[in-house]
């Protein structure tokens, strides 16, 4: 075999070669980047848009709020961020996380365990109901209907309205609905 066709197969044989190591390497950077992709969109969907030019939503207002760093990790665990960036109404009661921390002693580890999402996800949607209520309106006194199906009342006591028990400390208006930060968690949906 001569020097020139020797070389040639070499040259040929190591084009190959790169061109399959090459092809491998590509898909699996590919593959990893589809498992990425998709895990992050699955795991963030709507929620994980990030729009600081908008009036911010229900999810946007709790994340930033330095009182609710406890509520945004419960949020997080039972995989409710998405309903809270949807178009809504929606209103929201939002234990502080003083109002967390009076919970009894457990309680709050417990929930945010993974196998209870589901009962941190019930509790949480407690804490909403599918339409926008103006403290004014609470504070007329009222049955609130929750996400849950079930109905709490609204009252005002001393000055303060209270929703289920819970006095509303101060609300902030969302592009998606209405957020009343309260003092209290509502465990009605965990009975």
């Amino acid at each position: 075999m001569s020097i020139l066709k020797k070389v040639g197969t070499i040259v040929l044989v190591t084009a190959i070669s790169m061109a399959l190591i090459s092809c491998g390497n590509t898909e699996e950077k590919s593959n990893n980047t589809s498992k990425n992709q998709s895990t992050s969109a699955s795991t963030t969907g709507q929620a994980g848009v990030v729009d600081d030019e908008s009036k911010a939503h229900i999810l946007r207002i709790a994340k930033e709020s330095p009182d609710h760093t406890i509520l945004e990790k419960a949020i997080e665990a039972a995989g409710i961020q998405n309903v809270l960036v949807n178009p809504g109404p929606l209103t929201v009661f939002a234990p502080t996380d003083e109002a967390f921390k009076a919970l009894p002693e457990g309680t709050l580890d417990d929930l945010m365990k993974p196998e209870n999402k589901s009962k941190l996800a019930k509790i949480l949607t407690s804490h909403a109901s599918p339409a926008s209520l103006s403290k004014d309106q609470l504070a007329k006194g009222m049955n609130v209907y929750l996400a849950t199906g079930q109905y709490v009342q609204s009252e005002v006591k001393d000055g303060d309205v209270y929703v289920n028990g819970a006095k509303i400390l101060g609300s902030v208006d969302a592009s998606n609905g209405e957020v009343h930060v309260v003092d209290k968690v509502f465990l009605v949906a965990a009975e």
